[in-house]
């Protein structure tokens, strides 16, 4: 049977080793070589003199506007040309076609810097007003022409098919 008075020295030697040990696992803890908390440079012999600046990124600006995502235009277009390829008729229309013999349809379409982009149907329009479209569905085709004048327009229409009539379109 051993000595207890050895086995106890054993017993103090190994507690006191693994307070050591734990003691220099304090004290070097991963990952840190000196420096300022939040500073992700870090050097040993201290922090850098001046903190580097953070550049926030700004968004990437878009040359025009797309055609499928109309703009709202102010209250105040009046129809009058500022010289900006029908920029004031700018907006979401709502256009009912009428012809004698064809009977009536509606269309929704958007005028955006002198464009018509609709449903069935595309054209231009002119800074005094005046619009000319046209379109084509399942061998059918149609032309129109007319005016645009403030918050309205009108005009007329001829399809293929010798069907003809008057078109009333209103801004949305």
């Amino acid at each position: 049977m051993p000595n207890p008075i050895h086995h106890l020295i054993r017993i103090a030697l190994l507690c006191a080793l693994a307070v050591a040990v734990g003691a220099a696992t304090a004290l070097a803890q991963s990952g840190s070589a000196g420096g300022s908390i939040g500073d992700d440079e870090k050097s040993l012999s201290g922090s850098r003199q001046a903190p580097r600046s953070v550049e926030i990124e700004k968004p990437a600006r878009r040359s025009k506007p797309e055609v499928d995502e109309p703009r709202r235009a102010s209250r105040n277009s009046s129809g009058g040309g500022r010289g900006s390829g029908g920029g004031n008729f700018d907006g979401a229309w709502v256009a009912h076609s009428v012809g004698a013999a064809c009977g009536a349809s509606t269309e929704r379409f958007v005028i955006s810097s002198g464009r018509i982009v609709g449903e069935l149907s595309s054209g231009q329009v002119s800074p005094n007003g005046s619009t000319t479209s046209g379109g084509s569905v399942a061998g059918l085709s149609w032309n129109s022409s007319g005016r645009f004048s403030g918050r309205s327009g009108s005009g007329t229409f001829v399809r293929s098919d010798g069907c003809a009539g008057r078109w009333t379109a209103s801004k949305q």
